[in-house]
């Protein structure tokens, strides 16, 4: 896709978080984009953005949606090529992946500045500063930890639901997601 495309995709997202939630149960506060799109202009092939909520951290672990997370993004159409990341209001917005982001979106309302910086191709203006080899230490730290609790969570729910009438695959799909996070970040420790 072209850089103007990711771009226009982006912006669209931004505006459709700028008006009232349409999923109560998840509480979006702010937006932010990583990766490819804050480098050089380029053909990308995903916009990677940070969909950052208000609830508690254990409700969102690392790779795992929240409750309401997929009614949310069919409501606001987040789908290809935007692949968003949930991150709880509680804890910074970056990790070991999302490095450096630059907020697009939260209750002051799209941020234009960014918006016209990464049109020009100037994402690297907007980023916010990396943190400091402790801060990300900490950070793994406490995600590794939630990431473990969310994992035993999904797996007891499997497990409950393993042999019941019904379909597995929900349940199936978010035990995946909860290890997939928890390898990831254990990885990056």
């Amino acid at each position: 896709m072209k850089w103007s495309r990711g771009v226009h995709h982006l912006e669209e997202l931004a505006r459709r978080c700028d008006t009232p939630s349409p999923v109560p149960m998840l509480p979006v506060t702010a937006l932010w984009v990583f990766g490819d799109l804050l480098g050089e202009p380029q053909d990308l092939t995903r916009v990677d953005v940070a969909v950052v909520v208000d609830l508690p951290a254990d409700d969102v672990a690392w790779l795992d949606l929240p409750r309401g997370a997929s009614h949310w993004a069919q409501a606001v159409r987040l789908r290809e090529p935007l692949f968003a990341c949930y991150r709880s209001a509680a804890r910074p917005v970056w990790n070991h992946r999302i490095s450096r982001p630059a907020l697009i979106w939260d209750a002051d309302g799209v941020r234009e500045s960014t918006l016209a910086a990464l049109h020009d191709g100037l994402g690297s203006t907007v980023r916010t500063d990396a943190p400091t080899p402790s801060d990300l230490r900490s950070q793994l730290d406490a995600e590794l930890a939630t990431s473990l609790r969310a994992l035993r969570r999904q797996h007891r729910t499997y497990d409950d639901k393993r042999w019941a009438p019904g379909k597995l695959e929900p349940f199936a799909d978010s035990l995946w997601r909860a290890t997939d996070g928890y390898l990831d970040l254990l990885d990056a420790r």
